[in-house]
This record gives structure tokens, sequence and C-alpha cells, in this order.
């Protein structure tokens, strides 16, 4: 099969919700129609989907500060991982960060999965071993904000 890696269109919102809720990437403190419109208001370039001509089979963003990069939400089809998908995402994700002059990609996995830890070792990256802390600033799911726990900070990347 042969996919198209191309930038989100706001058409793709359904398809990429239903992704990342396949991937079991959705939290209940995290809107992901939220993040999307989000991520639509800044760099909406590094924010990328593969399609296998009909449907959607793989999403994720990335994003430049000016110091690191960071890739977040990167899920492919279950059905379709293990295939190279994942790895040309990323791929992609690295050559638009590169050329905007960014020298380091960081990305977070939640503790435990242990699939996806070694698909990024297999891509070259390795831990840190930093701490990643984060506080909410604002709640997506109408309630007070409140300390983020480890599953608030850590990027939806365990597909």
């Amino acid at each position: 099969m042969e996919y198209v890696i191309r930038p989100f269109r706001p058409a793709d919102t359904d398809a990429v919700v239903a992704l990342w809720e396949s991937c079991g990437l959705v939290r209940p403190w995290n809107d992901p129609r939220r993040d999307i419109a989000r991520k639509l208001t800044v760099q909406p370039e590094l924010f990328l989907v593969a399609t296998d001509r009909e449907a959607v089979v793989a999403a994720g963003m990335a994003g430049f500060d000016g110091h690191r990069g960071w890739v977040n939400y990167l899920a492919v089809r279950p059905e379709l991982q293990g295939g190279g998908l994942g790895r040309a995402m990323m791929t992609e994700f690295e050559r638009l960060l590169t050329a905007m002059g960014c020298p380091k990609l960081n990305l977070q996995v939640r503790a435990g999965n242990e699939q996806v830890m070694a698909f990024y070792e297999s891509l070259g990256y390795a831990p840190d071993h930093a701490v990643s802390l984060g506080k909410r600033l604002i709640p997506d799911d109408g309630g007070p904000a409140r300390d983020a726990s480890v599953d608030d900070t850590v990027a939806a990347n365990d597909r």
C-alpha cells in the first residue's frame, strides 16, 4: 500500500480523533478537538496525516520553540503498526524540524509502554534521564485547573 503524508486539513478532524481514540492516546483531561484547534494556531504545517488515498491511517503533531522540537499524538492505525508508517512519519517530522534549524527532537512516552519505547529506540532515540513535570493552565474538561499528574504532561506518543 502506498501512503501520502501531508499537512492536516480541518476535514480530517473526525478521522484523526477516531484514530487517536483507537490507539489509546486520548485522556479525559485532554480534549483532542481542543488540542487540534490549538495546534492549528501554532505551526499548523507541523501537523501531519498519512492517508491511503481513502482514509487517514496515521497522524501526529510536532512543534519547535526555537530550542527543542517535540512530537505529540503520533498514531498509526493499529493494524498497520510495524509496517514502516510510523518510521516514515518520524522521518518527515525530523526533515521538517531540521529545515527549521531544530537541533534536538524530544518526545515523551508513557512509562511502561515498552512497545513504543522499542519503536523510538529503533529510530535512534534514547532516554534523556530527565523528569518531566507539568502543570495544567487551561482545563479541557471545564473544571478548575489542577496540578498535572505524570500522564497530563506525557505526549500521546503511545503508538
